[in-house]
């Protein structure tokens, strides 16, 4: 079995390669049988990461393992944090950033992003026929720790359709119950993404 941190080490280096993850953009972690998570520390370069460049938290934001000292905890570990208080299921929560992740934010309305009913969907979860799916759309607040709150109380009140949300101008975050569902996760919303990009400029959305 390969090694959480590796697991994320090749994770991230495959996305940076597709451009999602540009330069030390975007954030990545692996939670672990005690529910504490690896996650990448702030300010490292995503194709280029190695086992030191992680930090080990827990739910409550506190560091349990630093390999390097001098790194500190990515920016956005609340927002993971938010995820796994609120899916105790979830295994693996990937954030990334895209160009078309941005683009399709002109098309959300209020807090919510209409998805078009096409195959892609399955793989998320959703088996209906021409279905209504809508993905929760989150302001980009310069505090991610306000994103963070935002999202548990509205998860807490209403769980999303699918295992992933949009923040705003800023890129998507998903989570599922194994790291390999999660990286499927985020190459379907890419797709879904890219489909509503060209869609909308050959007026079809």
């Amino acid at each position: 079995m390969t090694p959480p941190r590796q697991t994320l080490i090749n994770t991230a280096s495959h996305f940076y390669q597709k451009g999602w993850m540009v330069g030390t953009a975007g954030n990545l972690s692996l939670r672990l049988p005690d529910g504490s998570f690896w996650i990448t520390a702030s300010g490292r370069p995503k194709g280029q990461l190695t086992p030191g460049d992680f930090i080990r938290m827990d739910l409550e934001g506190n560091i349990l393992e630093r390999p390097n000292p001098q790194l500190r905890p990515s920016a956005e570990t609340s927002i993971h944090q938010a995820v796994y208080n609120c899916f105790l299921e979830a295994q693996a929560c990937y954030h990334i950033h895209s160009i078309e992740g941005n683009l399709v934010c002109g098309l959300a309305s209020g807090d919510g992003l209409s998805l078009p009913p096409i195959e892609m969907l399955k793989g998320l979860g959703i088996w209906s026929e021409n279905p209504r799916v809508e993905m929760p759309v989150f302001a980009n607040h310069l505090e991610v720790a306000k994103i963070a709150e935002e999202i548990g109380d509205r998860f807490g009140d209403t769980p999303p359709q699918i295992p992933a949300l949009l923040i705003r101008d800023h890129g998507i975050t998903v989570w599922a119950k194994t790291a390999e569902d999660a990286y499927h996760y985020v190459e379907l919303m890419e797709y879904i993404f890219r489909y509503m990009v060209a869609a909308r400029q050959a007026g079809l959305l």
